[in-house]
């Protein structure tokens, strides 16, 4: 029996209508409506330029445009399965780090420590998947508490492992059964931290530590930094140190340090260069970092040599035991004959020496390379400089740069004078308009990150919701740092997050001077994996780097699977673009589970920027 409705559409239409066509109609009327009337979040907030400081304030939405970007939209949103998602990889690669397959290394022949560096020319990624967190991770701690106070399921280690450990930068307190404590009850570091900071100051001839950054030494490169105890001290006193070990499949020095919020990353130098420009610390620490010096010809300590600026430091401790007799000074002459022969031939000092630890000081006397033997350390040719992962070097890089201005002739101050900008080759004016041009987008970044900005009813945070970030955020990556600007925003606005300055390494060579202010900065290849573990970082920042890349041989589907795979859950990424590569970033984030949400800032120009937020997947 046939329906009124349908027998009044015969009498309108004068003839009997297939119920196919009817049905085919009455969908159509209900996609039409779902498109011009949904309530779904749409692909751009408009923001309105105001006068400085100009803030985003404005959460407007507006509808889709065509129907097929209501539908593609629409599928994102609705849960597992989404057309056009990635997988989730397996258990075993909740850990995964890619460039550093050890077993696959040994089958290709590198040997001698050689497998465990980095070797990205013989990695396969596979069929591309997002990198799930363990069963039992947590989001850290909030600092400062987060710095001291780690999960014990955020990191691939076992209690056996730290209780079987008797090295003194594992001694360490367990709170609960799924914590790990790096302080004693009463405040004081557990592997006394304090006094051995304090002891290599008077060692240098300073009245405490506090005094490291009159001194000159405002960047430390600590190489096997054990679980970054000491790291995390001279963070402290605001100086700046970055953590540097090797690939470990399982308790990882790198891995615990980050999860604390520290500076950190994988970094060998069995056979290359580290990924940093020559003359870029004050100081190298090295305490049981496993080197055997007089390997290679002692291309170990010409990687030092490198890496420290003139006047810089160079510690070493290395706790020896103790048995009967005479063992104990004979050891510590074994250890140091290498070391003594050589940095004489490099242009260093003994200054000091007490119990096991040892400070060399590197010349500040450009002469003194004059009088070399040739024979025996030749200088590097100029222009050889270009670590990035390179062959280690037989040669020392002498005087000629530049930037050979001894630390001790460096200005206090944080800011870099009109000279050492001369020496970079930017002009003050550049300089300070960049600052401006951070201070300003840091403003404007900061109320972004709360998942407000994703609703469908937005609102401006009150008393009952959380001041933006939504969730803590201690560390950042900037992917194109250009001069570090991001970086020296969060200082002045006194934030307590550390960025990891990246610089491109086929952009404007600018990391000098980003170490040079005091900043943490590394080379990096973006068609690569970055050099460290899963869920390292709170926050992903790239401006312009979209528009770099589309130029290059990386694909984007790869650089979004990496960045989701460095990026911990409920991490944020901040993307300023183009329009039309900010369009494309968004269909990336849409492939790798984000949620994401295009701003348009309207300042006349075709910018946009892509703020996502990566959900907490448990699976």
């Amino acid at each position: 029996m046939r329906s009124p409705l349908l027998n009044k559409l015969s009498l309108i239409c004068g003839r009997r209508l297939p119920v196919s066509w009817l049905v085919l109609c009455f969908t159509s009327v209900l996609v039409l409506i779902a498109v011009f009337g949904s309530s779904f979040p749409k692909s751009f907030d408009y923001v309105t330029v105001t006068p400085v400081p100009e803030i985003y304030s404005n959460y407007r939405r507006l509808k889709e445009q065509t129907a097929v970007d209501y539908f593609q939209l629409r599928t994102v949103s609705s849960g597992a399965g989404r057309q056009g998602e990635l997988g989730l990889c397996g258990k075993e690669r909740e850990n995964y780090v890619p460039c550093y397959n050890v077993t696959a290394n040994v089958l290709l022949g590198f040997k001698d420590g050689e497998e465990f560096d980095r070797h990205c020319e013989v990695s396969s990624q596979g069929k591309f998947c997002l990198v799930r967190p363990p069963k039992d991770y947590k989001i850290p701690l909030r600092w400062p508490a987060g710095r001291d106070v780690i999960w014990t399921g955020n990191v691939k280690i076992t209690k056996d492992q730290f209780l079987s450990s008797g090295s003194i930068t594992k001694k360490m307190m367990l709170l609960e059964e799924n914590q790990i404590a790096f302080h004693s009850q009463d405040g004081l570091i557990f592997d006394g931290v304090k006094d051995y900071s304090r002891q290599i100051a008077e060692m240098m001839g300073l009245g405490s530590d506090s005094e490291f950054f009159q001194a000159g030494v405002r960047t430390v490169l600590d190489i096997g930094c054990g679980f970054g105890s000491f790291g995390a001290h001279l963070v402290s006193l605001k100086l700046m140190a970055l953590c540097v070990a090797a690939y470990e499949a399982t308790g990882s020095q790198v891995q615990i340090a980050l999860e604390r919020g520290l500076p950190a990353m994988i970094g060998n130098f069995i056979s290359r260069q580290l990924p940093y420009p020559s003359l870029s610390f004050d100081m190298v620490h090295c305490a049981q970092c496993g080197i055997v010096w007089d390997k290679k010809e002692g291309m170990f300590l010409i990687e030092f040599d490198r890496l420290l600026k003139p006047g810089g430091y160079f510690v070493i401790t290395s706790p020896i035991s103790k048995p009967p007799g005479r063992a104990t000074s004979s050891k510590k002459r074994s250890m140091l004959t290498p070391l003594a022969q050589f940095t004489e031939k490099i242009c260093w000092s003994l200054i000091a020496q007490q119990d096991e630890t040892f400070i060399w000081q590197k010349t500040a006397d450009a002469h003194c390379y004059s009088s070399l033997k040739k024979n025996e350390v030749p200088l590097c040719k100029e222009g050889y400089d270009t670590p990035y992962y390179q062959t280690l070097m037989p040669c020392i890089i002498g005087a000629s740069s530049k930037r050979w201005i001894p630390i001790q002739n460096k200005s206090s101050s944080p800011d870099l004078s009109s000279v050492e900008l001369e020496v970079h080759g930017v002009s003050p004016e550049d300089f300070f308009e960049d600052l401006q041009v951070w201070k300003l987008a840091l403003k404007n970044y900061w109320p972004l990150l709360t998942p407000l900005i994703f609703s469908d009813h937005p609102k401006r945070p009150g008393d009952e919701d959380p001041l933006p970030p939504f969730n803590m955020v201690r560390n950042v990556m900037d992917m194109n740092a250009h001069y570090g600007g991001l970086n020296a925003a969060f200082l002045e606005e006194m934030k307590s997050v550390w960025v990891m300055n990246v610089v491109p390494v086929r952009a404007r060579n600018t990391l000098p001077l980003i170490l040079d202010r005091g900043f943490p900065g590394v080379f990096h290849d973006w068609c690569e994996p970055f050099p460290t573990y899963p869920r390292t970082y709170d926050l992903l920042h790239a401006n312009g780097l979209l528009s770099h890349l589309t130029s290059e041989r990386c694909s984007l589907v790869e650089l979004f699977v990496e960045m989701d795979r460095i990026l911990r859950p409920e991490g944020w990424v901040v993307l300023s673009d183009k329009l039309g590569a900010i369009e494309l970033a968004r269909a990336h984030a849409t492939e790798v589970r984000w949620d994401a949400r295009v701003i348009d800032v309207q300042n006349g120009n075709d910018q946009r920027l892509l703020v996502c937020q990566k959900p907490f997947v448990k699976k």
